[in-house]
């Protein structure tokens, strides 16, 4: 079973070695997609985790038990057209490629066949033009 998570660590939780367990101990296999690990700082990944139901879920469980904030992707990330300004703020957090700069118009080109939903694009779009359902 493969699945995409955002995995949120805290300011107390950032530095420790969590997520190598996930390998080791529940034989999950993982594909990182977006890091931002900053020092003394909220921190968060973006991960595609494939591996057995039950495994995932005892690795889920650990992961939460450490302290982390575990959410599914399960939303659908969309552009509102007439928002957007093209600014190209979005294209720098995607970490799938799904949003990106077509030269030589500079127009922002949306593949929501490439997008995870993590969501990251919403908070970093300025006119608010990416918008998330459930």
């Amino acid at each position: 079973m493969k699945n995409t998570y955002v995995l949120h660590f805290d300011t107390t939780n950032y530095d420790k070695p969590i997520v190598y367990r996930l390998i080791r101990d529940y034989d999950l296999v993982f594909n990182i997609l977006k890091a931002v690990i900053l020092p003394k700082q909220e921190s968060y990944l973006v991960m595609e985790i494939d591996g057995d139901v039950r495994q995932l879920e005892l690795g889920l469980h650990y992961l939460q038990n450490q302290g982390v904030q575990v959410d599914p992707v399960t939303k659908n990330v969309h552009r509102n057209e007439e928002r957007c300004t093209h600014c190209g703020a979005c294209t720098a957090i995607c970490p799938t490629g799904a949003l990106a700069i077509e030269r030589p118009s500079m127009f922002v080109r949306f593949d929501p066949d490439k997008c995870s939903a993590c969501g990251l694009c919403v908070t970093a779009c300025p006119p608010r033009a990416m918008e998330v359902s459930f």
